[in-house]
């Protein structure tokens, strides 16, 4: 029996023999290779954004709103009927053990001013616990103390972007920003954000304390009132097995009878990070699947272009069993080959990948990320579709009679 070293020098010096044959035979395996690392690429780092959204969100989320206004038969939208107060966020963290932290907040878009400065953002009323859920650090400063919530200081925290637009490189700590008139000071800066997964930049934001925001800025018309009310469960399930006790609770404090619908709204995040996490791991595969056809054609372009092989060297083939070689000798030889085309194209294919994948990143806003595992996969499968696809013409020329074969014109 032919020592693997000689079967592998021969099959390279088959593939050298016919360059353009080889390439264009290993052609179909370079595209399957690379298309498949490219979209592999791409639903990973779809799911790495959605990771990071879920982290810049804070974890284990509940959002409360306060129900839907409906007037002549119009609905508005959720929290358009004020029915959510801050007690209500308060009772839920004294009498609900699964959820850890419920802070209250008031949103509404305004313009601010710094001397001859101004820009448009968002103005959120909240106290410490939404940096708390948020896992938001600030940059420089303090956050609100006790007596900033109880006397409804005139106080401010703000976003980086909010910074650049207004201060420039001036330190804005102590400086007054005007909030609808109203004179705020500077007590903290937050730590950069960045973008979110819908693209909002999560630095364009002012906090400031929540009973400011109700009794001084955004003027609610019941008191204690709040647009809606954040939760931070203990843990990811129990964001999913507290939401009939908070629903049970609000009913209860809201005094509905059982005949009358829910006038507040509960949205578990994670769940829909989750569902959203998933959908984008089911897309992956579907798009590796996809890709993965490719790789089948270029599979079965290496079967035929083997069993062209067999015919062209048939008078070879008789020659080698004629002088004692045996049957495996010559199907080790054929699907060798197949193996070294295969493998050949993988590894050109991996290149290309890498490349398709780093110019999808760079040309578009589509978010790639190359890992190890997705790079093995598709250049294994490769080699695994060689051996299959050059199975058949190697059995075929093992097959053949030695006296036909070196007959053969």
């Amino acid at each position: 029996m032919i020592d693997a070293r000689t079967i592998f020098s021969i099959a390279i010096r088959a593939v050298k023999a016919n360059k353009m044959r080889s390439i264009l035979t290993s052609l179909g395996i370079i595209i399957g290779v690379a298309a498949v690392i490219v979209m592999l690429s791409v639903g990973n780092g779809a799911q790495i954004s959605i990771q990071n959204e879920m982290k810049t969100m804070g974890s284990n989320l509940i959002i409360i709103r306060s129900g839907v206004a409906t007037s002549s038969g119009a609905r508005s939208g959720h929290g358009s009927k004020p029915t959510m107060k801050k007690s209500d966020g308060d009772a839920i963290q004294e009498k609900i053990a699964a959820i850890k932290l419920a802070a209250p907040v008031l949103e509404e878009t305004a313009q601010i001013v710094y001397g001859n400065a101004n820009w448009s953002t968002g103005i959120t009323g909240t106290d410490n616990r939404m940096f708390e859920i948020k896992e938001w650090e600030l940059a420089y400063g303090r956050k609100f103390s006790e007596t900033d919530v109880k006397n409804a200081a005139k106080t401010a925290i703000l976003g980086q972007t909010v910074v650049s637009e207004l201060f420039g490189d001036v330190d804005p700590l102590g400086k007054v920003i005007r909030i609808k008139g109203i004179p705020f000071q500077v007590i903290g800066v937050l730590e950069v954000r960045g973008q979110s997964g819908n693209g909002m930049d999560q630095d364009d934001v002012v906090y400031i304390p929540i009973t400011t925001a109700q009794k001084k800025v955004m003027g609610t018309k019941l008191p204690d009132q709040v647009k809606m009310v954040m939760l931070q469960a203990v843990d990811a399930q129990s964001t999913y097995t507290s939401q009939e006790e908070i629903r049970e609770l609000l009913r209860q404090r809201h005094n509905l009878g059982s005949t009358k619908e829910d006038d507040f709204v509960i949205r578990n995040l994670t769940q829909m990070m989750e569902m959203m996490e998933s959908s984008t791991k089911i897309m992956t595969i579907l798009l590796g699947s996809i890709a993965s056809i490719s790789l089948l054609v270029g599979g079965i372009g290496i079967m035929n272009i083997m069993l062209v092989s067999v015919t062209e060297r048939t008078r070879e083939i008789g020659i080698r069993m004629a002088i004692g070689a045996k049957a495996w000798d010559i199907r080790w030889q054929f699907l060798t080959e197949a193996l070294v085309l295969s493998l050949i194209g993988g590894l050109v294919g991996v290149f290309v990948g890498l490349i398709g994948s780093w110019a999808v990143g760079f040309f578009s806003s589509l978010a790639t990320k190359v890992s190890l595992i997705y790079v093995l996969i598709p250049f294994s499968f490769a080699g695994l579709v060689g051996l299959f696809f050059g199975f058949y013409p190697a059995y075929k020329a093992s097959l053949l009679n030695p006296i036909n074969a070196l007959r053969y014109e």
